[in-house]
């Protein structure tokens, strides 16, 4: 699955976040840096998501 990001260069490197998922934002020195650290960070979001889903799921079982 591909997310849009941005991209933003500042004195210390590059920022990058994905505006569809709220808090996923990473950085890194270089713009190739900053854009892998932002796809280990979507892939650890979206799994933590599955997580809470589930276990919302479960927690309504009786």
């Amino acid at each position: 699955m591909k997310h849009m990001v941005t991209l933003q260069e500042s004195e210390e490197g590059f920022s990058v976040w994905v505006p569809a998922l709220p808090g996923c934002a990473s950085q890194g020195a270089t713009e190739e840096e900053a854009l892998a650290n932002i796809a280990d960070a979507v892939r650890e979001y979206l799994g933590v998501a599955v997580e809470n889903a589930a276990a919302s799921r479960n927690a309504y079982r009786v």
